[in-house]
C-alpha cells in the first residue's frame, strides 16, 4: 500500500528533483565499469566547473560532514591554528572536527541569528580558516568574500576552507577567484539529488598540501582513485548517477545558468519572509541583507510550541524543520531548496499563511 509522505519544506533532506528519482529507478550500475569510470569524469568535471574551479573535485560516500573531516584531516597537520568563527550549529562541527584532528581551534562566538564580520578575525597567528558561507540553523548567509579577503591580508599561506553545504547551487560562490582552498557540500541540499554523497573541492594550493591522513576518509587515496575513473572504495553510485543527472538537466551550460537559479530561489525565500512580515513573525536573521537563499528561519510566534508548529504543518503536507542547539524549541525554519513545480510553490505559502495565521 503506497503512504503518502509530506512534501519537504527542510533546509535538508529536499524534495529530490525528477531528474533524481529517474536516475533512481535506473537497474544498478556496476562501480567498476566503464559506464560508471566515464560517469564518476564527468561528474567530477561538472563540479569543478560549478564553483569556477581550475582544480579538482573529489567524490566521498557520506553526507557533507564526511567532506569536512576528511579536507581537514587531509591539509592541516595536528597542532595547526585555524580560525574558526562561530554563530550557528554548522560552524560549531568545525570546532568540532578541528578538535578531534587535533587542531588548535581559534574561536570567535557571535550571536546566532548575526552575520560575521571580517573585523571579527582575531589578532592571532593561523595556520587557516574554517568557514560557514550559509549557516542553515539560524538561516543566515556570512558575507565569504569578504572574510576570505580578511584572512588572505592577516595571512597570505593560511588554507581557506569554506562549509558550502547549503549554498552550492543555491548561492553565488567561486574558489579560485575568491581566494578559497577548499570548500565543501552534499548531495541532498541544493544538487536536489539524496543524502549520501559529499563533495570536497580542492583549489591548486590546497592540491599543493595535500597529504595522505586517515583510512576510508583519505582525500589522496581517493584523488589518486578518481583521476582514473575510480574510486578506492565501493561508491554510492546511483546518487553520482542522480546528481549528475540533475545538473544536467538544470543547468546544462554550466554556471552560465546559474545566475538565473539563484535568483529564483533568493526569490522564493523572500517570499516567505514577505509573508512572515505581513503575520508579524521576527525572523531570526538580525538583518535581511544577512538573509540566506538556502533557508527562511523564524522564532515560534506566542502559543506555539516547535513540536505544535510541526504537526499543524503536516496536517497540510508538508514538513518543516525547528531549531538547533540554543535555538532549539524557540524557531522554525523553512526552505525552497528543494525541487518545487511553481504551482506547489504557492500552495507552500499559501499554507505558510494559513498555519501562522492561527497563532
Amino acid at each position: 500500500m503506497a503512504v503518502t509522505r509530506p512534501r519537504l519544506l527542510t533546509p535538508g533532506p529536499v524534495n529530490l528533483h525528477p531528474a533524481a528519482l529517474q536516475a533512481l529507478a535506473r537497474s544498478q550500475l556496476h562501480h567498476r565499469s566503464p559506464e560508471a569510470a566515464a560517469l564518476i569524469r564527468r561528474l567530477r568535471a561538472r563540479l569543478a566547473a560549478m564553483l569556477a574551479s581550475r582544480g579538482e573535485a573529489v567524490l566521498l560516500g557520506g553526507s557533507g560532514t564526511a567532506a569536512m573531516e576528511a579536507v581537514v584531516r587531509a591539509l592541516f597537520r595536528p597542532g595547526a591554528r585555524v580560525w574558526v568563527p562561530v554563530a550557528g550549529k554548522f560552524a560549531e562541527r568545525w570546532v568540532e572536527i578541528a578538535r578531534a584532528a587535533g587542531l588548535e581551534p581559534q574561536v570567535s562566538e557571535h550571536p546566532w541569528g548575526a552575520a560575521v564580520s571580517p573585523d571579527d578575525l582575531p589578532p592571532v597567528r593561523i595556520d587557516g580558516a574554517l568557514l560557514t558561507h550559509s549557516e542553515t540553523s539560524t538561516g543566515v548567509l556570512h558575507p565569504l568574500r569578504s572574510l576570505v579577503a580578511a584572512v588572505r591580508a592577516r595571512a597570505p599561506e593560511a588554507l581557506v576552507v569554506v562549509d558550502a553545504v547549503t549554498s552550492f547551487l543555491v548561492a553565488e560562490i567561486e574558489l579560485e577567484s575568491w581566494g578559497l582552498d577548499a570548500a565543501v557540500s552534499g548531495s541532498q541540499k541544493g544538487a536536489m539529488s539524496p543524502p549520501g554523497l559529499a563533495f570536497a573541492w580542492l583549489a591548486p594550493r590546497a592540491l599543493e598540501r595535500l597529504r595522505p591522513s586517515g583510512y576510508y576518509l583519505d582525500l589522496s587515496r581517493e584523488l589518486a582513485a578518481q583521476r582514473q575513473g575510480q574510486t578506492a572504495f565501493t561508491p554510492p553510485i546511483q546518487i553520482i548517477e542522480a546528481v549528475h543527472d540533475v545538473l544536467e538537466a538544470v543547468w546544462p551550460h554550466g554556471r552560465d545558468d546559474l545566475a538565473r537559479h539563484w535568483a529564483a530561489k533568493a526569490e522564493a525565500t523572500a517570499r516567505f519572509y514577505a509573508r512572515g512580515a505581513e503575520l508579524g513573525l521576527r525572523p531570526v536573521p538580525s538583518r535581511e541583507e544577512a538573509r540566506s537563499p538556502a533557508t527562511a528561519a523564524f522564532y515560534l510566534p506566542p502559543g506555539w510550541t516547535s513540536e505544535a508548529l510541526s504537526a499543524a504543518f503536516a496536517e497540510r503536507g508538508w514538513r518543516v524543520a525547528g531549531g538547533q542547539g540554543p535555538l532549539k524549541g524557540r524557531i522554525f525554519r523553512v526552505s525552497a531548496m528543494g525541487y518545487f513545480t511553481p504551482a506547489e510553490l504557492e500552495r507552500a505559502y499559501s499554507d505558510f499563511t494559513a498555519v501562522l495565521r492561527r497563532a
